[in-house]
């Protein structure tokens, strides 16, 4: 037989991803897929699935009716977004929104939970038979039922702990780290403001990206803005905006941040670098919702999220007179904190595989040698995360062509 002829018999790998807290039931599927010939990754919870489709992307992602993390309408929502190829199947609930892709392979996995269910394939009656919304199984009466392994309802579920998988913006496990993908959950639904607090290169504007995200304005527009670096006479009207001929050199009107992220976020990042006047006029902004543009006797009400960044100690700030202690309170109704790199140097593996990961997207890939590895693990990282990324993209040229960066090539900028 040739090889093209050959190559007609021969199907490409089919990989599923199991997204339930229920173990029993993930094994059975599991099984059966497994019998089918299907790779298989598992996942407890709609952040863990997110990060799985990132490591490596799914055909078909099979998902329980209840999430741990995320409520499941709001994930299905934000999943097709990101992966709108990818078929999902919801394997116990009727009442799922409509819309979602469809697999080649679909009866195959229909037919892997009807054996994990104790169905069996005579429960098949076509290809859509059974689906309600996105792909639930319809029970075949009484009898079948009974032969069905016992799920819980959600008024049956015990509670579970959010505490479960970081988010698909960070890498490791940390509690610390977990405690971070864990406030945000809480407090991404939600309208209140939220004060990001940690060391420079901690990951903050991934914190305030992935509020956005799972929040119910990620339609509309996440807008940043670095207070430390605008100069103090132009922070003001970029902030608010000005009429044109406000003041020499605004040749024409110009909306400001706020009012670019109508509707959305706006991260004012290094929060405690803004100017005391400035501050004052902030807070007029929080507790009114309205602004006015410089050069105009008119308010402008504007609907916009606020999430604030500092690595500087700002209740320490406040209560020395270095910053508004009102200002402070309003920003800081829900406080989250990146820990530095030293606190959770557990992680310190993983993130250094995920930036190498990354650099492969551009040039063949590069493994450290233990030694390389033992020059990382040795060192405080005052600069944290972003430091390390620096210091992999540069190992990762001195290396040149060859495959593997060795100690010599990590080069560390010791400042302590």
């Amino acid at each position: 037989m040739s090889t093209t002829a050959h190559s007609a018999f021969v199907r490409a790998p089919r990989t599923a991803i199991l997204t339930s807290t229920d173990l029993c039931f993930r094994q059975r599927v599991r099984d059966a897929l497994t019998d089918l010939r299907w790779q298989v990754m598992e996942a407890s919870g709609g952040a863990e699935t997110l990060a799985c489709m990132e490591r490596a992307p799914a055909e078909t992602v099979v998902l329980d009716s209840w999430l741990p993390d995320l409520e499941i309408r709001e994930f299905i929502a934000e999943f097709r977004r990101l992966h709108p190829e990818v078929d999902l199947i919801l394997a116990d609930a009727s009442d799922a929104p409509e819309g979602t892709a469809r697999g080649p392979r679909r009866n195959e996995v229909l037919l892997a939970l009807r054996r994990a269910q104790g169905e069996g394939a005579a429960g098949m009656t076509g290809p859509e038979s059974g689906l309600h919304g996105l792909g639930t199984l319809e029970r075949r009466g009484p009898a079948d039922e009974s032969a069905l392994p016992a799920r819980a309802t959600g008024a049956d579920r015990p509670p579970m702990p959010v505490l479960l998988s970081p988010l698909p913006e960070f890498v490791g496990s940390h509690p610390a780290m977990l405690e971070v993908s864990r406030r945000i959950r809480l407090a991404a639904p939600r309208k209140t403001t939220v004060l990001i607090e940690g060391p420079t290169g901690s990951g903050k504007e991934l914190v305030a990206r992935a509020l956005h995200r799972l929040s119910p304005r990620a339609k509309n527009k996440l807008v940043a803005l670095n207070c430390a670096a605008i100069p103090e006479t132009l922070l003001e009207a970029e902030l608010f905006g000005h009429a044109r001929g406000a003041f020499t050199g605004a040749v024409q009107g110009r909306t400001g941040r706020i009012e670019a992220a109508h509707g959305g976020t706006l991260f004012l990042d290094e929060i405690g670098e803004m100017p005391l006047a400035l501050q004052a006029k902030l807070l007029r902004f929080l507790e009114a919702g309205e602004l006015q543009r410089i050069g105009e006797n008119d308010p402008v009400r504007v609907d916009v999220r606020i999430v604030a960044a500092t690595h500087r100690p700002l209740a320490k700030l406040a209560a020395e007179g270095g910053f508004r202690a009102d200002l402070y309170y309003r920003l800081a109704v829900f406080a989250i904190h990146t820990p530095p790199l030293a606190k959770h140097m557990e992680d310190l593996e993983a993130l250094t595989w995920h930036f190498l990961n990354r650099l492969s997207a551009e040039s063949p890939a590069r493994a450290l040698t233990e030694r390389a590895m033992g020059r990382l693990r040795e060192y405080s990282w005052p600069g944290n995360v972003r430091e390390l990324e620096h210091v992999l993209e540069r190992a990762w040229i001195l290396a040149e062509d060859r495959p593997r960066i060795d100690a010599g090539e990590i080069e560390l900028d010791e400042l302590q």
